[in-house]
């Protein structure tokens, strides 16, 4: 199993860049008062079939040619229900998919959140091709990246230069601590 959600995260997100998606919207949201972590990772990739979907979350089960088992996903499902929470997945040929999963905050078998902003970092400067929506609140206090209003003010200039990663990486990091408060995931 991994250890911590941020991995499980970047793991299901390439999915949906294997999937053709060219825009992927990650949400994170914590409800203290609920004892709630939930987390949505929604594409606009091939989608999968009926069939694909009830097979997706049996570990020895994968589309890759490279290897026989898929374990990404699996262990997501397990995370979530090990800790008190639920998983699903929809998904749609030509529309896409969406994965959510949910967590007990206080269940003691919860991973912890991780590092969430470099597993952000991480999808857009290797993927600069591919829109991110990426919301994250706690209790109600929260911020929106949209790479696609970045691109759009720098007029041309890629996600991926230094610069610009140093200012994705500090604006991540300065909103997560506000949201965050006092909170740790």
């Amino acid at each position: 199993m991994m250890p911590e959600l941020s991995l499980n995260i970047l793991d299901i997100a390439q999915n949906s860049v294997k999937a053709g998606a060219d825009l992927i919207e990650i949400d994170v949201k914590a409800d203290t008062s609920a004892d709630r972590l939930t987390v949505r990772i929604k594409d606009n990739g091939c989608g999968m079939t009926k069939e694909q979907v009830e097979k997706v979350t049996d570990p020895f089960y994968t589309t890759r040619t490279t290897r026989n088992v898929g374990l990404g996903v699996p262990f997501f499902k397990l995370a979530s229900e090990a800790a008190g929470g639920e998983f699903r997945i929809d998904s749609e040929i030509g529309k896409g998919t969406e994965v959510y999963a949910s967590f007990c905050i206080s269940n003691i078998d919860r991973m912890p959140l991780g590092d969430i902003n470099g597993t952000i970092l991480t999808l857009i400067k290797f993927n600069t091709a591919i829109d991110f929506i990426y919301t994250y609140s706690v209790d109600g206090r929260g911020f929106q990246l949209d790479t696609r209003e970045i691109k759009e003010i720098l007029g041309g200039v890629r996600l991926d230069e230094p610069e610009v990663y140093s200012y994705l990486k500090e604006y991540l990091s300065e909103n997560k601590q506000e949201a965050d408060g006092s909170v740790r995931l």
